[in-house]
């Protein structure tokens, strides 16, 4: 990706270089410029958010969150850990929110439960179709993004995310399933054929 880049960057001033040498420096401090106020915009906007979340958290909004969706989740994996299934419900639950920032370290913590367990496979790679997929109600990141970049109407983007999410979420997890189906059975049948040679 580094590389990529690199070519466009080298690519793009030599053509600017030949088309017209004197717009190089404006070019680049205009982009830069433009490039710092946008991050400043992030920063300040992302802080409001997070002071958000971290209220939401301390209100109980994500537990309520992820106490509601727990029995869905237990449908999804099949670890019966209850340290476990709250971590993933905890990751689900911010996911919803559209904070995939605050939901890494539940969603870390997670794997980490799930790595060494009898269905760690499987269940690791649920949790990796959902964290991929991630099903949001309020994409809060997306919303500040817009937001940052002087949107007209940032907000505007929560149905079609909702939707889109929704698709991609329920086509992953059915996918997941299937696969994972299909592959025990195939580790199954190789074993009932090495057994019977045994």
């Amino acid at each position: 990706m580094n590389f990529l880049f690199l070519s466009i960057f080298v690519l793009s001033s030599l053509l600017l270089l030949f088309s017209s040498p004197d717009s190089i420096l404006t070019a680049l401090i205009d982009g830069s410029t433009a490039a710092g106020a946008v991050c400043v915009s992030l920063v300040a906007t992302y802080a409001v958010w997070m002071g958000l979340i971290q209220i939401w958290e301390d209100s109980g909004v994500s537990k309520m969150i992820a106490k509601c969706i727990k029995p869905l989740v237990k449908k999804l994996f099949r670890t019966r850990d209850e340290e476990t299934l709250k971590a993933i419900c905890m990751n689900t639950a911010v996911n919803l929110l559209g904070i995939s920032g605050a939901a890494t370290p539940y969603g870390i913590k997670a794997a980490r439960l799930l790595d060494g367990s009898k269905t760690a496979e499987s269940d690791s790679a649920m949790l990796l179709v959902l964290n991929a997929t991630s099903l949001q109600l309020l994409p809060t990141s997306i919303v500040s993004m817009r937001a940052a970049m002087q949107s007209a109407a940032p907000a505007d983007i929560i149905l079609p995310t909702f939707l889109t999410t929704l698709v991609s979420t329920l086509v992953g997890v059915i996918l997941t399933r299937l696969f994972i189906k299909e592959n025990n059975r195939q580790i199954l049948g190789n074993f009932s054929k090495s057994r019977g040679q045994g």
